[in-house]
């Protein structure tokens, strides 16, 4: 045995175990809004705190007491204060670049953990109906995102696509959650007709809300599986947000939009940007929580219907594989200056 190397590894344990502890209460600070309260504050007690967000402080204290000891929250004289350089990071004003939400949405993955761990003795897997509460966290999460930097992207990613739009074209999003992408596109683009298709009937519900509270009349929203989807030459682009990979069956779902493209149509694919063997993985930022939310919803709920599993981790290879299987024989992948996480894969004939 190394000795050394196992006392490194008790050191990484032992911080593991406070760093999962402070993730549990990082969660809990961004569902009681407790970061959005203490952003808006002086240096302040626990009972000034308590009554701005109306908690009790008793709780309120201890909460505190474990934001302060994990270095996310600062203490002196028995006042706290968030820095600003915390708070960019933490609250809801901080959108697509709140990390609370990330750790909230880890957290809520976990409520599902019996359920994975039955599968894991069982086989199958969770079903998308048990994580209405995650999708949710999620949904906001992609609505800011879109609203950020989803016009900025998509002419990067496709040259000559903003005149196309701009001029008039059939934009179709698969697997469209609560149709933010599509929403802020059909906003954008007046000229244009969108379409979205998810299988999930509440989120469409939201989508074609949101639409009309928009006064959009370029938009609309069905429910629809992706895998029974009409392959009529209909659309001039389909995109699709990291829902391929979650499929129960993605090669028939690639092969469908490859037949629903007119002659000069586009696939854009925005996926996770990893490899698809683990090993080329270790240096992965992001590796454990993208294997950890794979395991705990992208790769089950595709089990749960018989399905191939991919996982979110499927990696550029086999994206490239399964594209190249459907038809497209051109294909680039691209990554954007401010989005590490994703890589927006261009597919054409």
């Amino acid at each position: 045995m190394d000795t050394a190397r196992a006392e490194q590894f008790v050191t990484r344990m032992s911080t593991l175990m406070n760093e999962g502890m402070l993730s549990v209460l990082v969660s809990m600070g961004h569902e009681l809004g407790l970061f959005d309260i203490l952003d808006g504050m002086p240096t302040s007690t626990s009972e000034k705190i308590a009554t701005a967000s109306g908690l009790t402080e008793r709780y309120v204290r201890e909460w505190l007491g474990g934001m302060v000891t994990g270095g996310i929250v600062e203490y002196e004289d028995g006042k706290y204060r968030l820095p600003p350089e915390h708070a960019r990071v933490l609250t809801r004003a901080a959108g697509a670049d709140n990390f609370a939400a990330f750790v909230h949405s880890t957290a809520l993955l976990t409520d599902r953990r019996h359920e994975v761990l039955d599968a894991f003795r069982r086989g199958g897997g969770v079903p998308y109906d048990r994580y209405d509460e995650f999708m949710q966290v999620w949904a906001g999460l992609n609505a800011d995102k879109f609203e950020r930097a989803l016009l900025d992207q998509l002419p990067q990613a496709i040259p000559n696509i903003d005149d196309k739009l701009v001029a008039g074209i059939d934009v179709l999003e698969i697997g469209c959650g609560e149709g933010h992408a599509t929403n802020v596109m059909a906003a954008a683009y007046p000229n244009s007709r969108f379409v979205g298709f998810d299988l999930r009937e509440k989120a469409i519900e939201e989508a074609s809300r949101n639409a009309r509270d928009m006064g959009a009349t370029n938009v609309e929203f069905q429910v629809r599986d992706l895998a029974n989807l009409d392959s009529a030459a209909n659309w001039d682009l389909i995109t699709g947000f990291d829902v391929i990979h979650d499929q129960a069956k993605p090669r028939e779902v690639l092969g469908i939009v490859r037949q629903s493209l007119r002659p000069a149509g586009t696939f854009l694919m925005v996926d996770i940007n990893a490899h698809s063997d683990v090993g080329e993985n270790l240096t992965h930022p992001a590796g454990p929580f993208l294997y950890g939310t794979s395991l705990l919803h992208c790769m089950t709920v595709s089990l749960a219907y018989d399905g191939e599993g991919l996982g979110a981790v499927w990696g550029e290879q086999k994206a490239r594989e399964l594209l190249a299987e459907a038809g497209f024989t051109n294909i680039d992948v691209t990554q954007l200056e401010g989005d590490p996480l994703n890589a927006f894969y261009v597919a054409r004939v």
